[in-house]
C-alpha cells in the first residue's frame, strides 16, 4: 500500500483496499540529467507501477527511454498505455477510456501509478488526457502533477536564446493552427515557440522569409537528447522531413510595442477608466 495519504477525506476505499495515487511525472525534454528531484525520487518508490504512452503496441515510449538513460530499469509492475497519433476524436476518446480503466483498476489495487512524461505532465501532453478521463470514471482518485523541464525551455537554453527579456512577450502554440494565426501572432509577440512543426515546415519557412525573420529563428528537433539536431539555417531544411519532436524558435525584433503600464496604478484610476462599469 504505497499511498501515504491515508488521511486524505476524498480517498476512496474499494474491497478494504486504499486507493493509489496517480502521478504525472514530467521528465524533461530527454537529457536524463535534466529529470527533477522530485521525479528521480518517486521513479525510485518500492511496489509503484510505471505506465507510459506508445503510438502503438509495437512502437518504442520516447518517455520510458529517457529513464532508462538515466540508468533506471523497468519496475516489476509497469504498463503500456496506447496513445495512438490521430485526430480522430472518436478514435482518441475510446483509446483514453482504455487507458483511465486499465490505470484506475491498478490504482484500485491500492498500488501507486507513475505515469512517465516527457517534457512537463501540464503542457501538451497526454497526461492531461488520462487525468481527465480517469477523474469522469471515479472523482476520488488523487492525482498530482510533477513539474519538468519543457522542450522549449530546455532548447532556449541550447540555442543561447533567452525567451523573454524585460517586458518581452511569448506565445508557444502548435504550428497546425496554420500559417494565418502564425502570421499575426507575429505582430504581437517578441518571442513566438512553434511546436509540431513538421507538417507545415516549408511554409513557415515561407513565411519567416517574407517577413525577414530568417536571420532571428532556429530549428531543434529532439531538444536534450542523444538525437538533439540544431540548424539555424533553418532554409536548409527545405523540402526534408523532421521528426515530430521538433520546434522553431522566432525572435522579433521588428514588433511595435504598445506603451507598458510601469509600477502601480491607483484603483480610482482604473476606475476612472470605466474598464470595470457594467
Amino acid at each position: 500500500m504505497n499511498n501515504p495519504d491515508i488521511n486524505n477525506p476524498h480517498a476512496n476505499n474499494h474491497s478494504t483496499h486504499i486507493n493509489g495515487r496517480l502521478y504525472g511525472v514530467s521528465l524533461g525534454p530527454g537529457d536524463p540529467e535534466l529529470i527533477t528531484r522530485r521525479a528521480w525520487r518517486l521513479l525510485q518508490q518500492p511496489g509503484a507501477c510505471w505506465t507510459y504512452p506508445v503510438r502503438n503496441q509495437k512502437s518504442d515510449s520516447y518517455a520510458l527511454g529517457i529513464v532508462q538513460a538515466a540508468g533506471l530499469a523497468l519496475p516489476a509492475k509497469h504498463q503500456a498505455l496506447v496513445f495512438p497519433m490521430t485526430h480522430d476524436i472518436e478514435k482518441l476518446t475510446k483509446y483514453w477510456l482504455r487507458a483511465a480503466h486499465t490505470t484506475l483498476e491498478i490504482l484500485r489495487s491500492g498500488t501507486d501509478v507513475m505515469f512517465l512524461v516527457e517534457g512537463d505532465a501540464s503542457t501538451y501532453s497526454t497526461f492531461g488526457h488520462l487525468s481527465r478521463t480517469l477523474h469522469a470514471l471515479d472523482a476520488s482518485i488523487n492525482v498530482e502533477t510533477v513539474a519538468g523541464v519543457t522542450s522549449f525551455n530546455a532548447a532556449a537554453a541550447r540555442l543561447q536564446i533567452p525567451l523573454a527579456d524585460v517586458d518581452d512577450t511569448v506565445a508557444i502554440i502548435p504550428a497546425g493552427y496554420g500559417i494565418a494565426t502564425i502570421d499575426r501572432m507575429l505582430n504581437d509577440v517578441d518571442t513566438l515557440v512553434l511546436l509540431k512543426v513538421k507538417p507545415l515546415l516549408d511554409d513557415i519557412i515561407a513565411l519567416l522569409t517574407q517577413r525577414n525573420l530568417l536571420a532571428h529563428s532556429a530549428f531543434i528537433e529532439k531538444a536534450g537528447s542523444g538525437q538533439e539536431r540544431v540548424i539555424r539555417d533553418i532554409t536548409s531544411l527545405r523540402n526534408t522531413s523532421v521528426n515530430y519532436l521538433s520546434l522553431l524558435l522566432v525572435k522579433n525584433p521588428q514588433r511595435q510595442r504598445s506603451e507598458i503600464i510601469r509600477g502601480c496604478r491607483k484603483k480610482s484610476t482604473i476606475a476612472e477608466t470605466g474598464i470595470l462599469q457594467t
